[in-house]
């Protein structure tokens, strides 16, 4: 298998070394961004639709996408990096983050390992308050859920209106289909659900940064 991955960062090196492919030679890390939308895309479609070849194919677009990100850096003048400098860091996150596995901490639960993983993730990068590493340009309401999961994870006590209170049996279909119908609603009276959702979101970033300023009390 390591060796299909040589040949993949040969391929690449060809690619946009000069004499190679004019196209590849031209892109940078803003340039592709979009292909990695995309092919992130299309790899959650073909697990939606249980489409096993089209996974492998998918997983390959997303594989190009981290060579080629990876081969663009080693450019870089004064911090360049390579595939092998991002391997490397993945795997020594991976022991650091499992030390029931790779360390002396043995039987945990999952809910243990998650919340293991989240604290040493604070740790390593320094974060004090729950927007840390959030990244606020994705979709709003995966936003929206990050915010939330890292609010209680920081044990916030944040005060969140509910108008329209959920019976606590719905199942995850049931949720979805009061989603379309509120969202439906909201177009019928010319709201753009995801401009909203941004805003409120900006709104519960502000929330928490009072919170953790002791400006919001709970």
């Amino acid at each position: 298998m390591s060796s299909q991955l040589i040949r993949l960062r040969e391929v690449m090196d060809k690619l946009r070394s000069p004499g190679g492919c004019p196209w590849d030679a031209e892109q940078d890390h803003a340039s592709l961004l979009k292909y990695l939308l995309e092919e992130s895309y299309e790899f959650i479609e073909s697990v939606e639709v249980n489409d096993q070849s089209a996974m492998q194919e998918e997983l390959g677009d997303l594989l190009l996408q981290v060579y080629f990100h990876s081969r663009i850096a080693e450019e870089h003048e004064s911090t360049p990096f390579n595939i092998e400098d991002v391997a490397k860091g993945i795997a020594d996150k991976l022991e650091l983050r499992h030390p029931h596995v790779f360390g002396d901490k043995k039987d945990l639960s999952s809910y243990q390992v998650l919340e293991n993983w989240e604290k040493q993730k604070a740790v390593e990068k320094g974060r004090k308050s729950a927007i840390d590493g959030v990244p606020v340009g994705q979709p709003a309401l995966p936003l929206v859920a990050k915010l939330l999961y890292r609010s209680e994870k920081f044990d916030h006590q944040l005060k969140i209106e509910e108008p329209i209170k959920l019976d606590p049996n719905i199942n995850s279909d049931q949720f979805g289909e009061l989603l379309i119908g509120i969202i439906a609603q909201a177009v019928k009276i010319g709201i753009d659900p995801e401009a909203a959702l941004r805003n409120a979101a900006q709104g519960l970033i502000s929330n928490i940064l009072q919170y953790e300023q002791g400006r919001i009390k709970p």
